[in-house]
């Protein structure tokens, strides 16, 4: 059976690359090929040997009977109106087309009483598997039924390497609304540095990160650390699994720290970043972020819970299953 994928693909986002990469590792390891909605389809196709169309291609949604919609941060409005337009554009479409699609291991907002309306009505009757417990409570908020999962990017698998002693990855996120946060790592790092850690700046979203060094309204101390930018998730995977602790603000930086067994805090911009600092009972902060605590989380080692993550890394596993398995039910009638 060929599964169809669609989420923010193509676009250089190392998190939203690694959820992909961990939902092609699940439907492979099940027998299953996959097709990929992408704004870059030969990139993606290049960088993860699947098939992939164009998200704008109207005829897409005819290449498979089931569609994952997700994972990521697809169902808010805080970014713009036209994006989460597009993305229940796909779930009307799919129901036009009688092709089944499963809200897939999602968060769930910040939307705007537009937005949820929205939500509201196109999401009825739709299978919901949201990847944290504040936003299945929002969920059912709107007289939406929820089942909780977890990101995907968790099953990733991190490589054999050796830690790397006071070794400290610090992950940014460009924009002026972000601008405070930026500064709070920046305090950080000179702070690290001064304690004799070695702070790494890693920039993730390459074309869009790139600003924190070049944009001189930002002018920020990163240019006299290690930095490095990647959009490639096995990458970051690789060079989280070797520090000794990261501090993200982006949340990939986190689930992938969580899947490398690496201690890490979160710098939250977004729900989505609290939601899962929350749900796995990691040490963060809301924006601006106080420098001070933060290091003092970092230099004492502060850990999540591993127990919780374990159970999270469980129910990802189980929404591939639970998806899966009703399919091949409906696919045998």
């Amino acid at each position: 059976m060929v599964v169809g994928v669609a989420g923010y693909y193509g676009f250089k986002n190392a998190g939203d690359e690694a959820i992909l990469e961990a939902i092609l590792q699940e439907l492979k390891a099940r027998g299953l090929e996959a097709v990929v909605l992408s704004g870059d389809p030969r990139l993606t196709q290049a960088q993860h040997r699947v098939r992939a169309l164009h998200r704008l291609n109207p005829l897409a949604l005819l290449k498979a009977p089931l569609w994952l919609l997700g994972g990521g941060g697809l169902l808010q409005d805080k970014t713009s109106a036209l994006s989460l337009e597009y993305y229940l554009s796909l779930v009307r479409m799919a129901r036009f087309y009688r092709r089944r699609i499963i809200v897939f291991n999602q968060s769930l907002g910040p939307l705007s009483p537009w937005g949820e309306a929205r939500v509201q009505k196109a999401l009825k009757g739709v299978p919901l598997i949201l990847r944290d417990q504040a936003s299945v409570e929002y969920a059912q908020s709107l007289g939406l039924s929820a089942t909780l999962g977890a990101d995907p990017a968790l099953l990733l698998r991190p490589p054999p390497v050796q830690k790397e002693k006071d070794w400290v990855l610090l992950i940014p996120r460009f924009g002026e609304a972000y601008r405070e946060g930026v500064k709070t790592l920046e305090k950080l790092a000179v702070r690290l540095a001064y304690e004799r850690k070695e702070p790494m700046v890693l920039l993730m979203q390459p074309g869009l990160d790139d600003h924190l060094l070049e944009d001189k309204a930002f002018d920020t101390l990163f240019r006299y650390f290690r930095t490095e930018k990647t959009s490639d998730p096995r990458r970051v995977l690789y060079l989280v699994a070797q520090a000794e602790y990261v501090v993200s603000m982006r949340l990939h930086g986190l689930v992938l720290a969580a899947a490398a067994g690496t201690p890490f805090a979160g710098l939250s911009y977004d729900p989505k970043v609290a939601g899962f600092a929350k749900d796995a009972d990691a040490y963060y902060q809301e924006l601006p972020g106080d420098a001070y605590h933060m290091a003092m989380a970092v230099l004492s080692g502060r850990p999540p819970d591993w127990g919780r993550i374990e159970a999270m890394k469980e129910r990802a596993r189980k929404s591939f299953d639970l998806v899966l398995e009703g399919a091949a039910v409906r696919s045998s009638r």
